[in-house]
C-alpha cells in the first residue's frame, strides 16, 4: 500500500505540494444514486414538486459545489475548472446522477466530480423530502480519471545506465550528487540500473561506454553534466552526431519545465535521441535539473519502449 500523501513524517495532516507538478488537461467522472418512490419520480418528471424543478436545481447545485470543493474539503487545492456538467438518468425507483469535471491544472479533479454528485443528490433530497420519507442516497463513486501520472502509467520498465560527466567528481575532489538522485529516482519507479559511471568532461570514453552498455542490454542511458557553456562542457558536441534519430519532444518538455521554474534554465543545453535501439538523454549536471527531469520523464518515457516495439500509442 502507498503511503498517505496527506500525512507528514509525524503523522500530522498536510496539504500536498503540487508546485512542481506539470499542468495538464485532467478529467474526472463520478456517479451516484438516489432511491425514491415511484410516485416521487412521477412528480419530478411532471415538474410537480412544490419546491420547484428538481433536476435543474440539482444540476446548478452540483456545478456550484464542484467550484467550491476546496472550501469544504480541507486539503483540496483551489482549481480553475474549465468545465462542469451533470446529467440524470431516471429509473422507476431511482435517479442515477453523473458528473464530469475538466481542468488544466497540476492536480486532478476527482473530488470536484464526487462533490458535484453528492451535492446534487442532497439537493434532490432536500427538494423532495416533504413528499417522500423513504429516500436513500448511495453508491457514490469515481467512474473515470484521465490525466496525471496514472493516465500515463505503463508496466514496462527499461534497464538503465547513468553516466556523470565531471572533471572534479572524476578527480574525487567533489561529490557526485546528481548521479545518485537519478539512480534513486529510476529505482523507485521500478527500473533496474545495470551500470553507473563517472567520467571526466569531454572524455573520449563516453561514446564507447554508451555503445558497450547498449550491447549489454541497457535500454535507457542518462548522462548528467557537461552541457553548460564552458569550454569543457562537451557532452552535447560529442553526442550530437551519434544519434540514429533525435527525440525533440523530450528536449522541449525538459526545457519548458525548467524555464517554468528558473529563468536561467534557458541557458542550459540538453539533447535526447535513439542510439542502436536505446534511448540516450543528456541532462545538465545540477541536482535541480536532474530532479526536474525525473518529474518530466517518469513514467512517460517508459511508454516510448512500447512505441519502439511497434505497439500503439
Amino acid at each position: 500500500m502507498n503511503e498517505f500523501s496527506h500525512l507528514d513524517s509525524k503523522g500530522d495532516v498536510k496539504m500536498v505540494d503540487v508546485t512542481d507538478k506539470t499542468a495538464t488537461v485532467r478529467l474526472a467522472k463520478a456517479e451516484g444514486k438516489i432511491h425514491l418512490q415511484q410516485a416521487t419520480i412521477a412528480l419530478i418528471q411532471d415538474d410537480s414538486i412544490p419546491k420547484g424543478n428538481v433536476l435543474t436545481t440539482a444540476k446548478i447545485a452540483g456545478i456550484q459545489a464542484a467550484k467550491k470543493t476546496s472550501e469544504i474539503i480541507p486539503m483540496c487545492h483551489q482549481l480553475n475548472l474549465s468545465f462542469v456538467d451533470l446529467e440524470f438518468e431516471l429509473g422507476s425507483e431511482l435517479i442515477i446522477i453523473r458528473s464530469i469535471v475538466k481542468t488544466r491544472e497540476a492536480t486532478g479533479v476527482e473530488m470536484e466530480a464526487l462533490t458535484a454528485v453528492s451535492t446534487a443528490a442532497l439537493t434532490m433530497y432536500d427538494m423532495c423530502k416533504a413528499v417522500d420519507k423513504t429516500m436513500t442516497i448511495g453508491a457514490i463513486k469515481l467512474v473515470e480519471k484521465i490525466g496525471g501520472k496514472s493516465d500515463r502509467a505503463v508496466e514496462y520498465r527499461p534497464s538503465v545506465g547513468i553516466i556523470t560527466m565531471s572533471d572534479s567528481i572524476s578527480a574525487s575532489s567533489s561529490e557526485d550528487k546528481s548521479g545518485p538522485i537519478l539512480l534513486k529516482g529510476f529505482s523507485d519507479a521500478g527500473c533496474r540500473t545495470l551500470h553507473q559511471e563517472v567520467l571526466p568532461d569531454g572524455s573520449d570514453k563516453l561514446v564507447p561506454t554508451i555503445q558497450n552498455w547498449i550491447k549489454d542490454g541497457v535500454e535507457l542511458i542518462i548522462t548528467t553534466g557537461g552541457t553548460g557553456l564552458g569550454p569543457r562542457d562537451l557532452t552535447i558536441q560529442m553526442m550530437e552526431n551519434k544519434f540514429d534519430s533525435k527525440l525533440p519532444g523530450i528536449e522541449q518538455a525538459l526545457h519548458a519545465y525548467g524555464r517554468g521554474k528558473v529563468k536561467t534554465a534557458m541557458l542550459s543545453r540538453l539533447t535526447a535521441g535513439v542510439v542502436n535501439g536505446a534511448i540516450v538523454i543528456c541532462l545538465p549536471g545540477s541536482t535541480g535539473a536532474v530532479k526536474d527531469a525525473l518529474k518530466v520523464l517518469i513514467p512517460t518515457i517508459f511508454h516510448s519502449f512500447h512505441m519502439m516495439k511497434g505497439e500503439k500509442h
